[in-house]
């Protein structure tokens, strides 16, 4: 099975979508809701079908689905907030939102120790798009796969 596809399974664990991968993140939050899972965004950033709660997910345990803006491009002082509210959550599914694009700079990140995988989105200029699924353990890359897609 693909590793996109694993994703789209998980019941539990953290997600981080980087270069703006609005489509795949809107895929995954459609399939979520429609599998009945209970989704609360702090914001949305692109238009989702279904019903997602707008709210801070750091007032409410009672959903499964959260989806978190731009975790990286955060003060300190929120960074911490997030690490600690991703520690005490573990059994909750998180999509982590952000628009810059990261890959294996993702390790030099106190956030990588709570990231299950990461998906790096980058439009290439010479007429395709690039996805790259890495699997993150411990915050260390244990396994990577890439889709390229030709337009």
């Amino acid at each position: 099975m693909s590793a996109l596809k694993d994703i789209l399974n998980l019941t539990s664990g953290v997600i981080l979508v980087t270069g703006d991968g609005k489509k795949i993140s809107r895929v995954y939050l459609r399939a979520w809701e429609e599998d009945g899972r209970k989704i609360l965004a702090e914001a949305l950033p692109f238009s989702v079908e279904g019903d997602v709660y707008i709210g801070s997910p750091f007032e409410s345990d009672d959903f499964d689905v959260y989806l978190i803006i731009n975790p990286l491009s955060r003060p300190k002082a929120e960074r911490e907030q997030l690490n600690k509210w991703l520690a005490g959550h573990r059994d909750k599914l998180v999509l982590l939102y952000e628009r810059k694009y990261v890959k294996d700079s993702i390790t030099r990140y106190g956030i990588s120790e709570f990231i299950d995988y990461l998906i790096a989105y980058r439009r290439e200029t010479v007429g395709f798009e690039r996805v790259d699924v890495l699997r993150l353990k411990n915050g260390r890359i244990v396994d990577r796969k890439t889709y390229i897609k030709r337009s």
